[in-house]
């Protein structure tokens, strides 16, 4: 389960971001046909692969694992003034913690 969990969240990270595969895998400096792998959930990323991922993504590695959940709010229908008003919202709330 964990391959097809890391494939999946891989992908929908790579489309939300307008990546293609052949982009993501110049960024990372692989083929594409392993970044294929790893959306169809065949092959996993060696460690260092797998770091680069989370930092062009900004997420954590244990996110791309299945290892911490991730929530996500679906802006869809607001305007950018709407978004950033809600970016701001979150940053302030987790600079009180």
């Amino acid at each position: 389960m964990g391959l097809i969990n890391f494939g999946y969240r891989l992908k929908t990270l790579r489309l939300k971001k307008n990546l293609t595969q052949q982009q993501l895998s110049e960024l990372l400096g692989v083929t594409k046909s392993v970044i294929s792998a790893y959306e169809n959930g065949t092959r996993y990323p060696a460690y260092d692969v797998l770091v680069k991922i989370a930092r062009i993504f900004k997420v954590s590695t244990d996110y791309l694992l299945g290892v911490e959940m991730k929530h996500e709010i679906d802006t869809s229908g607001l305007t950018e003034e709407q978004i950033n008003a809600l970016t701001a919202l979150i940053e302030a709330i987790r600079n009180n913690r």
